[in-house]
């Protein structure tokens, strides 16, 4: 009878929790100050850099997959 009322209390936060969260608004009201020609819709500062995080996301993953194959044949051909 517990688990059922903490389940259903975790289940109706998650369910409630994003109606209640609400993200801070753009700032300038999402137009770009500094532009020429005066303010447009464009996004406020620099992109994001994802090059990196991209590169390091495939290395951890290639190693990941080297590690799982390796070890399986050593489990395989080593017993």
């Amino acid at each position: 009878m517990k688990r059922k009322i903490l389940v259903t209390v975790i289940a109706a936060f998650l369910i409630t929790a994003p109606l209640l969260m609400f993200a801070q608004p753009h700032p300038n009201g999402g137009f770009s100050p500094n532009a020429p020609g005066g303010p447009t819709n464009n996004p406020v500062g620099p992109s994001a850099p994802i090059g990196n995080g991209t590169l390091i996301l495939l290395t951890l993953a290639i190693a990941y997959g080297v590690r799982k194959v390796h070890g399986e044949r050593v489990n395989t051909f080593g017993e």
